[in-house]
Parts: C-alpha cells; structure tokens; sequence
C-alpha cells in the first residue's frame, strides 16, 4: 500500500506539470465585430490592445526598418478615439528615430486579447492590424497633450512615475494608410477618414456611434 506521502508527492508533482494558460493577465472580450465591419474591427483591435509594435526608419542601422515593442492608449478606459498615444524617450531609439524621419507604423494582433482561440496568431480569422502613417511629436503645452496624458496614464499608471531626466515626451501616429485582415479573402479596404468616424467611443468591446 503506498504511503500518504508517497501521494502527497505525486499530486504535487502533477500539479507542477500542469500547462500554463495561453493568456493571462487579461480577461476575454465579449464582443469582435463581425468581419464584415472592417472600421470597426480595426477600431476595436485599437482600443481593446494596450501596446503593440512600432516600426520605424533606423537612423542607426543606415535606414534598415526597426521594430520595438511599445506600450500605447487611443482613450480613457471605455473612449477609445482611434489615434495612438506614445510615451516615448530619445533614450530609446524608436524616439531619435522619429524625430529624423516620422515614416512609421504600429501593428497590432487579435491574439493578446486571448479572442483567437488555439489558431495560430498568423490564420486570417485573428485579426491584425497596421495603421501607417507619421510619428509627430505633441506640443507638451497643447490641450491635446493633457487628453493624451489622460488616456495613457489611466492604462499604463506605472508611466506617470518614470524617471522626469529621462525627458519623455508624448507622441502620436497621425493615420495615412490602415492594413486589417480579419477574415479569408485579404485586406480589408478601410480609409482613415472611415476609421476616425466610426463612432466616437467604445464601451468594453461595444461600438457607441
């Protein structure tokens, strides 16, 4: 007869081998759009993600494209407004390079959001997004500035204690060009002006027009 803590071990041993969740950290959206609300499908991905990839023109890599993981807001909590925000330092080369050529893009993916299930993040059906467009600086003393404040604070609380000599400054993307593939078939055709419009806020994953 095995002894008690023969299976006290075994069972502990079993619960170490237990596989991780695949997301964690963040809790399932109640709602994606409908593939065929591509504005608002790239709405959604824009406020419900919190940090994506920022590609730039390397100024140090003799003008090689430089992708780095940034942390960013398009709103207060439930007001998404479509235009990223980003703290940003010249300390970090995504900044210095902004500041010699704006030419940038930001993607995002469906799958952090944990709505993709087990397919792989590159199947169509997880959407993905990139909006392209220019890196612009925010004048610190603007309204605009303020709002920007607002929106990355309340999603990224630890920002507002960084370092004041490392001189972050606040940047957004202003939209030229926007990629989505949220479904078979290719891109989605989506305009700027199509994408702003969409509604002037999102509550959780709902669409408020």
């Amino acid at each position: 007869m095995l002894s008690p803590a023969y299976l006290v071990l075994v069972a502990v041993l079993l619960l170490l081998r237990l596989p991780a969740p695949a997301v964690a950290g963040r809790p399932l959206i109640d709602r994606k759009p409908a593939p065929s609300e591509a504005a608002a499908t790239a709405r959604w991905l824009a406020g419900e993600n919190t940090w994506g990839v920022l590609s730039t023109i390397s100024s140090d890599l003799s003008g090689a494209p430089f992708g780095n993981v940034v942390s960013y807001s398009d709103g207060v909590p439930g007001k998404s407004h479509g235009i990223p925000y980003f703290y940003l330092t010249t300390l970090d080369p995504t900044a210095r390079d902004a500041l010699e050529d704006d030419r940038t893009s930001l993607t995002l993916s469906e799958f952090p959001l944990g709505t993709c299930g087990k397919i792989d993040p590159e199947n169509p059906t997880c959407a993905k997004l990139t909006l392209t467009g220019k890196l612009k600086l925010v004048d610190r003393q603007s309204s605009e500035a303020d709002l920007a404040k607002a929106a990355l604070f309340s999603k990224h609380s630890e920002m507002e204690g960084w370092p004041k000599n490392h001189h972050f400054e606040i940047f957004k993307l202003e939209i030229e060009n926007i990629f989505l593939i949220d479904w078979f078939g290719g891109p989605k055709p989506i305009s700027p002006s199509e994408y702003l419009e969409y509604g002037r806020n999102l509550q959780g994953s709902r669409m408020i027009s």
